[in-house]
């Protein structure tokens, strides 16, 4: 992610913003351009408002009625979703203003996820355009009918458990579960890690390059996940896993360790909208030196990323514990882990 302008004032704009504080203009994200557009009203149609820039003419994506979408579609597109809503599969009754509320914290979540995606080039079939293998997302709030919601994937079904909306709640199961870091966004990039799995390794060449880094994904997984959630954790398991979730099956394994190359790249490339550089003063230590002056979703070389993230963390961190808060980044990478991070690099490399 990184920071964006107002073509028509200047003014520096978050990635959610639909609105320029400063000159008024209401605000669109483009995800072609991968920019936010300044728009200028147009003529009212069936097919709803234009709006127009000098690049071309716009309709809001439909959701943006219900205040959780910013993004563009092309005036003349068939469409009334956008690329990221058009995969959406079962939203919530918006009728409940909690559903609501919890339903736009996940979609603020979700539109990040696809802008990363997008940059990545990675495929973004719909389930009308691939039955097989296309990408959609439930969102579902527990009921009577239905108590237990679990956030989790199928064959390119990823159902997101409305409550994980809820920052109590999420926080509540945070501490139950015992980890480190529990976000939407997280949960995000972790299950689309398993779609992309099926995507880019279960039937490829890369199938055995992953048995050999990650494990045999034929292990029972069941059974693996009884193991975990029974406290069965392999000893010092820090040395090969990004977490302790990660330790329960090779799918799971991938799916973290997918989860974490997406969160050092977003992280990365903010830190260079900033032109942030680390170099502490009290020592020249090498390893704690970085200026993160690239783009890491163009970089090539993954040494070249995880160079520049290990002293950011170390900072980021830092500043989190002058607050009184937890780390930003409470995980460490191992050599093991670099290596499986670097598998994952080479694996979404056009």
């Amino acid at each position: 992610m990184r920071l964006f302008t107002c073509q028509s004032c200047g003014q520096l704009l978050y990635f959610e913003n639909t609105k320029c504080e400063r000159c008024q203009h209401v605000l669109g994200y483009e995800p072609q351009q991968a920019t936010l557009l300044a728009l200028e009203p147009g003529e009212q149609t069936p097919a709803g408002k234009i709006w127009t820039e000098p690049s071309g003419q716009w309709r809001f994506c439909a959701n943006a009625e219900h205040g959780v979408c910013n993004w563009l579609i092309p005036a003349a597109s068939a469409d009334i979703f956008c690329t990221a809503c058009r995969h959406n599969h079962v939203i919530p009754d918006l009728a409940d203003p909690e559903n609501r509320l919890r339903w736009c914290h996940l979609e603020g979540a979700k539109h990040r996820l696809f802008y990363t995606l997008l940059k990545l080039r990675l495929k973004l079939a719909t389930r009308a355009e691939d039955p097989v293998h296309g990408l959609a997302f439930d969102f579902l709030a527990e009921t009577p009918a239905q108590p237990k919601v679990l956030t989790g994937h199928d064959d390119g079904l990823i159902t997101i458990a409305l409550k994980e909306g809820d920052h109590a709640e999420r926080e509540r199961m945070r501490e139950q579960m015992g980890e480190l870091y529990r976000t939407p966004l997280g949960h995000f990039r972790h299950e689309i890690g398993h779609h992309y799995w099926d995507l880019l390794v279960r039937d490829s060449p890369k199938l055995e390059p992953f048995r050999a880094m990650f494990g045999d994904e034929r292990a029972d997984y069941e059974q693996a996940l009884k193991d975990h959630y029974a406290r069965v954790h392999k000893p010092g398991w820090q040395e090969y896993f990004v977490s302790l979730y990660a330790t329960s099956h090779p799918w799971e394994d991938f799916a973290e360790t997918w989860a974490h190359y997406l969160h050092i790249l977003d992280t990365l490339e903010m830190a260079g909208s900033f032109g942030i550089g680390v170099h502490p003063k009290l020592t020249r230590e090498p390893g704690l030196q970085a200026d993160i002056d690239f783009d890491p979703h163009r970089q090539q070389d993954f040494a070249t990323i995880i160079d520049a993230w290990l002293p950011l963390a170390f900072a980021v961190n830092s500043l989190n514990r002058s607050m009184g808060q937890n780390d930003l980044y409470p995980f460490v990478l191992s050599p093991k882990v670099v290596e499986k991070l670097g598998f994952i690099h080479e694996l979404v490399r056009p």
